[in-house]
């Protein structure tokens, strides 16, 4: 029988972060050499179409839009990790050890496959899949927001190996926590900030400012803005902000799913066309489960405006970078912004 391995959260007293860690720690030789998380082989993926009953359990598929092809019999799935640090089952078991404050790790880790095809990306397929892709983020996280243990839903997508990626087979991860990570909750709170201060969103102030200036967009289209942030982190970062006022990513209209589609197509070609080989990580940050705590956030509606950010791995952050959180950015991104416009 498989030894149940429970992984347990953290919380960093300090700073007020909460880590996850494992219940089955690595040994040291998992750290030397190759990376011991090693992508799959192109050869045997076990995520492409055809092999189906050799992965972790399916949580949901969407039917292609075509039946032309037989063989295809989805357009996206998603499954359980192979490895998942959040599991559903259980319940958190909130407890302290001396000073220390700590719970189970309760929560939901989640692949979505985003082809079937091991070698073409989504955004090669036709708009046609890119919606699909993105109707499978929203209904995977309104899904969830349901579960009143869940505080956070987290998709992201890690794209080549120094971003982090599993495999070379198109996909996205999800991850739901029972807290909300310092790094969104600080965003959570300096906008609540924001808005007590001007009575604005600041989202929607950083988007008419951008739109005014239009030195760092890079597209715009009916619903959306994509552009370098004005203090942009990595050289090439790109965010794409919707003008509807709207703090969940999961309540986007029929129309705007179409057109968020678009701009991120365009914009990954445009950045695989000035780097062809680049590793990136783009994820979404949206408003934390609101089914149980409406009123903890009570101004969440107007104060927190959902958006999707795009970080290209360009360089590896410094010990200057970890230890002061201050990033020295080699490239503008009024520069970057150009040059991303003209490809």
């Amino acid at each position: 029988m498989k030894k149940t391995v429970i992984n347990e959260l953290r919380k960093d007293p300090l700073v007020g972060r909460w880590i996850a860690v494992l219940g089955e720690s690595l040994p040291p030789s998992a750290y030397i050499g190759e990376n011991s998380r090693e992508t799959a082989k192109e050869n045997s993926c076990m995520l492409c179409a055809g092999r189906e009953s050799e992965t972790p359990m399916e949580i949901t598929r969407m039917s292609p839009a075509s039946l032309a092809d037989p063989a295809r019999k989805w357009s996206t799935r998603v499954i359980a990790s192979f490895d998942p640090v959040f599991t559903v089952e259980g319940d958190l078991g909130r407890r302290g050890e001396g000073m220390y404050d700590k719970m189970n790790s309760i929560g939901a880790s989640e692949i979505i496959i985003e082809s079937p095809h091991h070698h073409v990306q989504p955004e090669d397929m036709g708009l046609d899949q890119m919606i699909r892709v993105i109707q499978t983020y929203r209904d995977r996280m309104a899904d969830l927001e349901k579960d009143f243990r869940l505080r956070y839903t987290l998709i992201y997508k890690n794209h080549g190996k120094s971003a982090g990626a599993l495999s070379g087979h198109p996909l996205s991860q999800l991850t739901s926590t029972p807290v909300i990570p310092k790094r969104v909750k600080e965003e959570f709170d300096h906008a609540k900030q924001y808005f007590a201060y001007k009575e604005r969103c600041i989202f929607c102030d950083i988007m008419r400012e951008e739109m005014r200036t239009e030195n760092r967009i890079v597209i715009e289209s009916r619903h959306y803005i994509a552009f370098c942030p004005y203090a942009s982190k990595f050289p090439f970062e790109t965010w794409i902000l919707p003008k509807r006022h709207n703090c969940a990513f999961q309540d986007i209209r029929p129309d705007e799913i179409e057109d968020v589609a678009l701009i991120l197509s365009s914009f990954l070609k445009k950045l695989r066309a000035l780097f062809p080989d680049l590793s990136y990580n783009y994820f979404i940050h949206s408003a934390p489960n609101r089914v149980t705590r409406k009123d903890h956030w009570h101004t969440l509606g107007e104060d927190y405006h959902w958006h999707i950010e795009i970080m290209p791995r360009f360089l590896r952050t410094t010990g200057f970078e970890w230890g002061s959180g201050l990033y020295i950015l080699p490239t503008s991104p009024e520069d970057a912004a150009k040059y991303l416009r003209e490809v």
